[in-house]
């Protein structure tokens, strides 16, 4: 029996490398490829596997909208951009910028599909190369709006008095707090009794409240610990400032900004600067007497964090912060305000915790945590299409020119709401706040333990 009856009495034919480059080829030809890419890296974890898989996204849309502008005119020559070159080779390039790891797998792949596109006839050579460096371009020209984040920590200073913590080999004196609704769970738990087997590890359960575990944990241990996101780093900095203990920070939430500028970036980390006893002073900034160790925010930003709460249960965190930032930018409204006792009308306020980088308002890392400077930022809501003006000023790298953004460096500033009490947030976390109140500096600063440099 030939194979060719074979294969038509159901016999399966083995797949073959042409078989393989020609789906390739087809999954090239839209976006579908490139979002599960992204989805892949976003769902793997870590801050800068989410911010590559962002970068590549925006970076291959913006190379596709050029490629289908510039060629809406009909015929188009051989040696025109293919669209599917242009979004595969901005999408590694832009990814790769974020993890260098990830550009050699990226650009196989996204030369591999253009390739596929023109053994299959649908492109030509020429278009799939003018393509290629159609999309490379793009991808550079992301970091213009949206610079390209540092994988160092934040510089911090050696503590005044390093001797006040003394180094702990077992974990002797310490209480940790770990919060499982920020996402740790019993193996974080386990791994830091493995790590630190003198160390008092206690595991809250569903309910259970976290600033009385934490108000505990610090009167009965001379150092304390938090097993979370920010929102519990952001609790337990409150309570080891005001009974005077170091903090190990034991990263467990979402994004774990704080954690990442201390060099702490797992449980590893943070257990081994508690065996060293190394430890650094950090600065903490208070809003209306309320701790923050990274950012704190008013107006429109408050309403984002709100409406993605009230979603997230449902549907997840980031789909909800899609859905609540297109509501927000619907309903958003300007909140009249006296800042340091100059009338304002403003969409937002941004403050953080030391000096942020990039300027504009995608701030995303800190060099220093020890400046003694707030970072205020503020969209003005007085003048017309003032949020259109801002988002153009930040596409075209114009930013520092657009007389709708403003940004100040200063210890403090005073807040009077002229529209009643104000709803406020800080590291993510919202809270009822008051009509008149101070932004400021907090004069005693936070001992932190930090990985090794």
């Amino acid at each position: 029996m030939t194979a060719a009856r074979r294969y038509r009495r159901g016999g399966r034919r083995p797949v073959t490398g042409s078989d393989a480059l020609g789906l390739l080829g087809r999954a090239a030809r839209g976006p579908r490829i490139w979002l599960v890419a992204a989805a892949a890296l976003g769902l793997s974890g870590g801050r800068f596997r989410r911010r590559a898989a962002l970068r590549g996204m925006m970076a291959a849309g913006l190379a596709s909208g050029l490629v289908r502008v510039v060629g809406a005119r009909r015929p188009q020559p051989s040696w025109f951009p293919s669209g599917p070159a242009a979004a595969g080779v901005a999408f590694a390039a832009g990814a790769g910028q974020e993890v260098a790891a990830l550009a050699p797998p990226l650009v196989a792949v996204a030369a591999l599909a253009g390739y596929a596109r023109v053994r299959a006839g649908a492109h030509d050579r020429s278009g799939t190369v003018a393509g290629a460096a159609v999309g490379a371009g793009t991808a550079v020209l992301t970091r213009r709006f949206w610079p390209v984040a540092p994988h160092e920590p934040a510089q911090v200073r050696t503590a005044l008095e390093p001797s006040d913590v003394a180094p702990s080999p077992t974990g002797a004196g310490l209480v940790v707090v770990v919060n499982p609704s920020a996402g740790s769970s019993g193996r974080a738990a386990e791994e830091l009794r493995t790590e630190l087997p003198d160390a008092e590890v206690i595991e809250l359960e569903e309910g259970d409240d976290l600033l009385a575990a934490l108000d505990d944990a610090a009167a009965r241990g001379c150092a304390v610990g938090v097993a979370g996101g920010d929102g519990s780093v952001n609790a337990a900095a409150a309570v080891a400032a005001r009974a005077g203990v170091p903090l190990m920070v034991v990263p467990g939430g979402t994004l774990n900004h704080f954690a990442f500028a201390l060099g702490v970036q797992s449980i590893a980390d943070a257990s081994q600067a508690v065996r060293d006893g190394r430890a650094v002073l950090v600065d903490r900034a208070v809003i209306d007497g309320h701790t923050f160790v990274n950012t704190a925010s008013i107006g429109s930003y408050v309403d984002l964090v709100d409406a993605r709460e009230q979603m997230e249960d449902r549907i997840g965190k980031w789909p909800a912060v899609v859905v609540a930032l297109a509501r927000v930018l619907r309903t958003a409204r300007p909140v009249d305000l006296e800042l340091d006792g100059v009338h304002r009308r403003v969409w937002m306020v941004f403050i953080g915790n030391c000096r942020y980088h990039p300027s504009g308002f995608a701030p995303s890392w800190r060099e220093r945590l020890d400046d003694g400077l707030l970072d205020i930022r503020i969209v003005d809501g007085t003048r017309p299409w003032s949020r259109l003006r801002l988002l153009a000023s930040v596409l075209t790298g114009r930013l520092a020119r657009c007389g709708a953004y403003e940004q100040r460096h200063v210890r403090s500033v005073h807040v009077k709401s002229l529209e009643g009490p104000l709803r406020l947030a800080r590291d993510g976390e919202t809270f009822e706040g008051p009509e008149e109140f101070t932004i400021a500096k907090a004069d005693d600063p936070l001992r932190v333990f930090v990985a090794q440099p």
